[in-house]
């Protein structure tokens, strides 16, 4: 995950370059708020859960239009009780993609089932229902889609995948609050939908936080039941659950954002809209892969990632670093390539849009305040590597990646509001 930064504003910006990320101009003007919300907190003396608690779970409910939200310890628990729920366990199997953060797959192992890793679609990132189609066997007892990057997997498709075996199908929504898909929202779409509240998220809190949705009764009484070590009532124990409880000082930062939430997300999708039009202008799309809004998406832009083809994605890296534009990588490898998941027998290159992802992705700086300046300046510093790169000639040549292409990106970008 990215650190938080302590970034300069103001004039110092442009003298200190471009951070990937600073939190403190989104989170200055809000301070006395907080305060205000965190001594409320301290002055009734309820720290776990309460009220605080249970109103952002029901503002939450109603932002992602489902009619149960059940706030939980992080991201990484959501997705551990999501499947508890689901009764998932030793000798199941659950598919996911391997290009994805590592709590994904580790949620599934600790729980003693087996991930299978499938291939992503290679504009997306998303996983590919083509893929996965051919992973289904007697021991599937899931399927786990992630809407990487902020925009929406092809869950109707999945579903369809899913419904003939009864499969859960259970959304890692993590980097997604607020993405759509034909208007329906993220946390919407499959049985549970898991949310992370890190601070790095397009809506952080102040430290680790969590949300499940479900539009049923019965998984919400689950997921509260395993939340809070299976008790009901105090010191009767119903089931093996975890201790997993959401306090309420996150809750109270979180109370003040959520407001904010639309307003951050239009910001995200002007700058990329805007890096879009520039990186395009300077010809860059001839020699970077820019990402694409699918059709009937509302993409939040939690990361803006290129591909950068031929092995020129960490020198350019490291051309930015030294202009100290911020940068990351995510991600690196396929988790099928994870020495932890060695047991599991898969070569690097037994899925092939993964392995080529994580050898050329590069995200930049997207976050809701970063100016048109800042981001001309990585768009300028780009363009400077290639052309040295090309020995100071002008850009040419084909794109590397024929997306859906003009189609895809201009109904993505057209759609982005100001």
């Amino acid at each position: 995950m990215p650190p938080t930064s302590k970034s300069s504003t103001g004039s110092q910006r442009e003298e200190h370059g471009v951070p990937l990320l600073d939190l403190q101009r989104q989170d200055a003007p809000l301070r006395e708020q907080f305060m205000e919300a965190l001594s409320r907190v301290c002055d009734s003396g309820w720290f776990v859960l309460g009220p605080d608690v249970a109103a952002l779970e029901e503002n939450v409910a109603a932002y992602c239009h489902v009619k149960h939200a059940i706030g939980c310890a992080s991201g990484s628990d959501a997705l551990l009780l999501a499947l508890m729920a689901c009764e998932v366990g030793p000798g199941d199997e659950v598919i996911l993609p391997s290009f994805t953060f590592f709590a994904t797959a580790s949620a599934v192992t600790r729980l003693g089932a087996r991930p299978v890793f499938a291939d992503i679609d290679p504009v997306t990132f998303n996983l590919d229902p083509g893929a996965v189609k051919p992973l289904v066997t007697p021991a599937t007892k899931a399927i786990l889609p992630v809407h990487l990057f902020g925009q929406c997997a092809s869950i109707d498709a999945l579903a369809q995948i899913a419904q003939p075996g009864g499969l859960a199908v259970i959304e890692d929504a993590a980097q997604a609050i607020g993405a759509e898909l034909d208007e329906r929202r993220a946390g919407s779409l499959g049985q549970i939908g898991c949310f992370s509240f890190y601070p790095t998220k397009n809506l952080g809190g102040a430290g680790d936080g969590g949300m499940l949705t479900t539009h049923r009764d019965d998984l919400a009484d689950k997921l509260r039941l395993l939340r809070g070590h299976g008790m009901r009532p105090r010191y009767y124990h119903q089931a093996v659950g975890i201790n997993s409880r959401l306090d309420s000082f996150q809750a109270a930062v979180l109370n003040v954002k959520l407001p904010h939430l639309d307003r951050w997300t239009a910001m995200r999708q002007a700058n990329a809209r805007r890096y879009t039009e520039r990186f395009t202008e300077a010809g860059l799309d001839r020699v970077l892969g820019l990402p694409a809004c699918a059709p009937g998406r509302r993409h939040v832009w939690n990361q803006y990632v290129v591909r950068v083809p031929d092995g020129c994605r960490d020198p350019l890296r490291q051309f930015l670093a030294e202009a100290k534009i911020g940068t990351e990588i995510y991600y690196p490898m396929g988790l099928h390539e994870q020495p932890c998941f060695a047991y599991l027998g898969y070569a690097a290159t037994d899925l092939p849009e993964t392995y080529r992802a994580s050898r050329e992705v590069l995200a930049l700086p997207i976050f809701p305040e970063l100016t048109a300046r800042e981001q001309q300046l990585v768009v300028d510093r780009t363009a400077a590597f290639f052309r040295q790169a090309s020995g100071g000639h002008a850009l040419a040549g084909p794109k590397f990646l024929q997306q859906p292409a003009a189609e895809s990106r201009s109904t993505g970008s057209d759609a982005l509001p100001d």
